[in-house]
């Protein structure tokens, strides 16, 4: 290499140089934009989507639990011994007939046999008693024609006799009683008779 040639060769390093410089810069942008883009990107990404809420609630501690079932309503236990209701009310208990009295089925049988009317005879003496009527009678037969109660003493008789006033007939401990009947007047003096027939 000569003299002459050293100036060209510097012009060229210098040239060299200046491209080399020049082109990287321009190679770096161009590089490194992807790089940032790309690494840029993930971070755009992560920054907007929130946490996906749990349905488990954190403890206090922080730490999740699993998410357990819909607690059941307490149960109130009973205080002392349980007590069972009895199967059937206990029977009601009626007071006795006089001695002596007819009862009331002996009643409707003697009307019968005298050719007097007494269909659909019913006991209904279970409404003497308080969840009845309360009238505190011993016994009752209702029929289409009249209703037979018997008491258990006179002036029980007499006072439920005067209460139904015209509607009833009494004799001793034993009242006739046309109310809900369908005798006739005129007939119920037989009905009568046939009871005083009685004793």
């Amino acid at each position: 290499m000569t003299i002459r040639s050293l100036p060209a060769v510097g012009i060229l390093l210098v040239a060299v140089a200046v491209t080399a410089g020049c082109g990287g810069d321009d190679a770096d942008p161009s590089s490194a934009a992807p790089t940032a883009s790309s690494s840029s990107a993930p971070a755009a990404t992560a920054l907007p989507s929130a946490p996906t809420p749990s349905a488990v609630p954190p403890t206090a501690s922080g730490a999740a639990t699993p998410a357990a079932p819909p607690a059941a309503p307490p149960s109130v236990a009973p205080e002392g011994p349980t007590q069972r209701r009895p199967a059937s009310p206990p029977p009601v208990v009626l007071p006795q007939r006089p001695t002596g009295a007819p009862g009331a089925t002996q009643v409707i049988i003697a009307f019968k046999a005298a050719g007097l009317k007494v269909s659909h005879p019913k006991d209904r003496s279970v409404d003497c008693g308080p969840d009845g009527l309360g009238l505190g009678c011993s016994e009752l037969i209702a029929t289409d024609a009249v209703t037979v109660y018997v008491f258990p003493d006179e002036t029980s008789a007499s006072d439920i006799a005067e209460t139904w006033g015209g509607q009833s007939y009494r004799r001793g401990a034993v009242v006739l009683n046309y109310l809900e009947a369908k005798t006739p007047a005129a007939d119920r003096s037989r009905y009568e008779k046939v009871l005083n027939g009685l004793g």
